[in-house]
C-alpha cells in the first residue's frame, strides 16, 4: 500500500509509546491519522503536535468505539489502515501465598477479565468494525483495500510468572491473526501482528537507570531497550509490503523471557 495523503489511518493507544511512534511515522508519510486513546489531555496535545485527529475512545465499550470511528471518518474519511496498540497488563499469580501471613488466594477473575477485555476483545472489536468500513472502499491499484496491524507481546510465547492474564490476552491476538487474515482475504484486507519485547515506552521510562540497564542486559543483541520508532518501522513495512499477510513477528532483539 502506498502511503500518502490519499490514505487515512486509525491508531488505537496512539497518544504515546508504540502507538505514538506509529502515528508520527504515518504522518511523516502524509497519511491522515486519527488517534484512539483514553488519555484526553495527552491525546489532544499529541494530536495537535502531529497534525492528527484525537478521539476519546475506550476499546472495551461498543458505543465509545462506534463514536470514535464516526468522528475519525468524518474528519479523515474511511480508513484503509488500522494499527492496534491499545493495551495494558497486570502481574498476579494464578494462586499465591502472602509472605507475612501464609494466606492463600486465587487470581481475581475480574482482574483477569479486564485484561482480556482490553487487550484481546478490544483489539477484535476495532478490527471487525474497521474491516467492515474498509470493505466499502474500492481496491487500490496495488491490489490492497486495507491493512491491519495488531500488537501482541513476546509474553504470548514467553509469559512470565504473574502474567497468566496478560499472556492469555496476547496469545489470543496471535491466535486470531491468521483466521482473521483468512476471513478478510477475499476482500483484499491484510492482517499482521507484531510481538514486541522490552521497549522504551512510558511504562519502562520511569524505571531507575539500574533497572533499565538490567533489563537491557537480558536482550541478546543489541543490549538495549527497543526504540518505539523501530516498532513503527515494522508496522509501516507490514502496511506497505503487499505480500506481508497473516504473520506474527517478534521484534525483541532476540530476547527469550526468563520465568521472572
Amino acid at each position: 500500500m502506498k502511503l500518502d495523503s490519499s490514505v487515512s489511518a486509525i491508531v488505537t493507544g496512539g497518544a504515546s509509546g508504540l502507538g505514538g511512534a506509529t502515528v508520527k511515522a504515518l504522518r511523516a508519510q502524509g497519511v491522515k491519522v486519527a488517534i484512539f486513546d483514553m488519555n484526553e489531555k495527552t491525546g489532544t496535545a499529541f494530536a495537535a503536535e502531529t497534525g492528527a485527529v484525537y478521539c476519546n475512545v475506550n476499546v472495551t465499550d461498543d458505543a465509545s468505539v462506534d463514536a470514535g470511528f464516526l468522528a475519525a471518518r468524518a474528519a479523515n474519511g474511511q480508513e484503509r489502515i488500522l494499527v492496534n496498540c491499545a493495551g495494558t497488563g497486570i502481574a498476579v499469580k494464578t494462586a499465591g501465598r502472602k509472605k507475612e501471613t501464609g494466606e492463600i488466594s486465587a487470581h481475581p477473575l475480574d482482574g483477569f477479565n479486564k485484561i482480556i477485555q482490553i487487550n484481546l476483545i478490544g483489539t477484535f472489536r476495532c478490527i471487525a468494525k474497521s474491516a467492515a468500513g474498509m470493505m466499502t472502499l474500492d481496491v487500490m491499484a496495488d491490489g490492497d483495500r486495507g491493512a491491519i496491524v495488531n500488537t501482541a507481546s513476546v509474553a504470548a510465547q514467553d509469559g512470565q510468572i504473574g502474567q497468566a492474564a496478560y499472556a492469555a490476552s496476547k496469545g489470543g491476538v496471535v491466535g486470531m491473526t491468521l483466521p482473521i487474515a483468512r476471513d478478510l482475504s477475499t476482500e483484499s484486507i491484510r492482517v499482521n501482528t507484531i510481538l514486541p519485547g522490552l521497549f522504551n515506552t512510558p511504562l519502562l521510562a520511569g524505571l531507575p537507570d539500574n533497572v533499565k540497564a538490567a533489563l537491557s542486559a537480558t536482550v541478546l543483541n543489541p543490549k538495549r531497550l527497543g526504540d518505539p520508532a523501530e516498532y513503527a518501522s515494522l508496522a509501516l513495512q507490514m502496511i506497505q509490503n503487499a505480500y506481508f499477510n497473516g504473520e506474527c513477528v517478534r521484534l525483541d532483539g532476540g530476547i527469550r523471557m526468563a520465568p521472572r
